[in-house]
C-alpha cells in the first residue's frame, strides 16, 4: 500500500517522462529528413578491367565509363587508327583494294600476331587488311604503313596528325601494329573516339565478322581473335588486343533498335574477363536506354533563302544522322529544335554548317545535336541577274496587293 510519501516520487517520474517525450519530438522535428539513397544503374557483372568506356557511336553519348582517360598501352587496338587510314585513303581514291603490296625487311621481321610475309612477298590490299582485321596481323600492318607512308615512322606522324583531328587529346602511337613502346598509349576515350570513326566505312564490318577465311589461295588460314562476333548476338567488330603490358583488350561494337553501341575495355587479367565484361557493358546499354531517330543523315530539314546568289534558295541538310539517347521510358519526352537562320548571305559553300539539328529531352536537356550544312554551292548571282530578280519580286509583291 503506497503512502503518502510516495505520492511526490509518482508525480516526479511522471513530469521526467513527459519533458522525455517532449524532448525527442523536438530533436526528431529539428533533425533533417534523411532522403533515399538514388543510384545510377551499372552493369550487372562488376567491371574489373583497369579502364573501361560504353558510349552511343552516333551521338558520341557516355553509358558508363570507368577510368575512361586513363592512358594505357593498347596492344593491337592500335590497328583501328591503321585501318581508319587506309580506308580513308581509298575512300578518297589514293589507293585500291587490288593494290599490291611489296613486303619488306622490317615487315617480315614483325613478331607477335603475323601471316608470316616473305621479304619481297606481293600480296593485295584487300588480303592485307583481312589479315590485320581477323588475325591482327602485325606484319601486315606494317607493310600497309610503309606502302601508304613510306616508312613505319612517317605512317606513326599520320596517325598522330589524325588523332589530332578526331579529339584524341591523350594518345600517341609510335608504330602502326600495337607493339609495346613506353611512348605508344591511349586511352579508353580515344579509342572510342576512332572506332566512331572507322565505323563510317560499312565495308570494315565484311572483315570483322568473318570467323574464318585464307590467303596464298587457301594455304593459310585466318581464324578471328574476336569470339564476341560468335557468342553475342549482332557484334560486327572491333578489335582486340593483348601484349604483357596491355593486359587483355577489346574494343567492340554492336547495332539494334537505332543504338549502335562501342565498348573499349582495356587490361582485364585474362581473355574471358574481357569477353565477359564487354557483353556485359553492351548488356547494360541495351537494357537501360533507348535510341530515338530525329532524322537520318543527308534528309532535308528546310529550304533556305540566298540572297543576291545565283538561286532563290537552298536546301539545308543534316550533315550525320541525329539519334537521341535518353533512359528507357524516357521516349516520349524526346523533341527536337532548328536553329537555323531564316536568309543566307551568298556565296553559300557546300557541306558548311549553318545550323544546328539540337535534341531535347525532360528539363530541356540537349541529348543530342547535328549540324545542318548547305546541300550545294550558290554562287553570287550576276548584276543583271540580282536585278531582274528584285524586279521580279517587286513586281509579284505589288500584283499580290493589288488583288487582296
Amino acid at each position: 500500500m503506497r503512502t503518502r510519501r510516495d505520492v511526490p516520487k509518482i508525480f516526479f517520474i511522471i513530469i521526467n517522462f513527459i519533458f522525455a517525450c517532449l524532448f525527442y519530438s523536438l530533436v526528431t522535428y529539428m533533425s533533417p529528413p534523411v532522403k533515399a539513397q538514388t543510384t545510377s544503374p551499372t552493369p550487372s557483372t562488376p567491371i574489373t578491367a583497369e579502364s573501361a568506356l560504353l558510349i552511343e557511336s552516333t551521338s558520341g553519348t557516355v553509358l558508363f565509363q570507368k577510368d575512361a582517360d586513363k592512358q594505357l598501352p593498347p596492344a593491337s587496338i592500335t590497328k583501328i587508327m591503321t585501318m581508319l587510314l587506309v580506308m580513308e585513303e581509298i575512300s578518297q581514291g589514293r589507293l585500291d583494294y587490288n593494290d599490291m603490296v611489296v613486303t619488306s625487311e622490317r615487315a617480315m621481321s614483325m613478331g607477335g600476331s603475323q601471316i608470316w610475309l616473305e621479304i619481297g612477298e606481293e600480296m593485295s590490299l584487300e588480303n592485307l587488311m583481312k589479315a590485320i582485321a581477323i588475325v591482327s596481323a602485325n606484319d601486315a600492318s606494317v607493310a600497309v604503313a610503309e606502302h601508304i607512308a613510306g616508312s613505319e615512322e612517317a605512317f606513326a606522324a599520320m596517325m598522330n596528325k589524325r588523332a589530332k583531328e578526331l579529339g584524341m587529346t591523350r594518345t600517341n602511337f609510335v608504330n602502326s601494329s600495337g607493339l609495346p613502346h613506353p611512348d605508344h598509349y591511349s586511352t579508353a576515350r580515344d579509342i572510342a573516339l576512332m572506332s566512331r570513326e572507322l565505323l563510317r566505312h560499312p565495308r570494315v564490318h565484311q572483315w570483322f565478322t568473318t570467323w574464318i577465311d585464307y590467303v596464298r589461295d587457301g594455304k593459310n588460314i585466318l581464324v578471328n581473335t574476336n569470339r564476341l562476333i560468335k557468342s553475342y548476338d549482332g557484334v560486327d567488330g572491333l578489335k582486340t588486343g593483348f601484349t604483357e603490358e596491355a593486359g587483355y583488350c577489346l574494343a567492340a561494337t554492336v547495332e539494334r533498335d537505332n543504338l549502335r553501341l562501342i565498348s573499349v575495355v582495356l587490361k582485364a587479367p585474362d581473355s574471358t574477363v574481357r569477353f565477359k565484361e564487354s557483353s556485359a557493358l553492351l548488356d547494360f546499354g541495351f537494357r537501360h536506354f533507348s535510341g530515338i531517330e530525329l532524322a537520318k543523315e543527308g534528309q532535308i530539314i528546310a529550304e533556305v533563302e540566298v540572297t543576291r546568289g545565283a538561286v532563290d534558295k537552298v536546301e539545308i541538310i543534316t550533315e550525320n544522322r541525329l539519334v537521341a539517347i535518353v533512359p528507357r521510358g524516357k521516349e516520349k519526352t524526346v523533341r527536337h529544335d532548328i536553329m537555323l537562320p531564316t536568309k543566307l548571305d551568298a556565296p553559300v559553300i557546300k557541306d558548311q554548317k549553318y545550323g544546328e539539328l539540337v535534341a531535347l529531352a525532360e528539363g530541356d536537356s540537349i541529348v543530342g545535336k547535328v549540324n545542318l550544312v548547305a546541300s550545294q554551292d550558290v554562287p553570287g548571282g550576276n548584276i543583271f541577274r540580282v536585278v531582274f530578280r528584285i524586279a521580279g519580286n517587286l513586281f509579284r509583291s505589288l500584283f499580290r496587293t493589288g488583288t487582296d
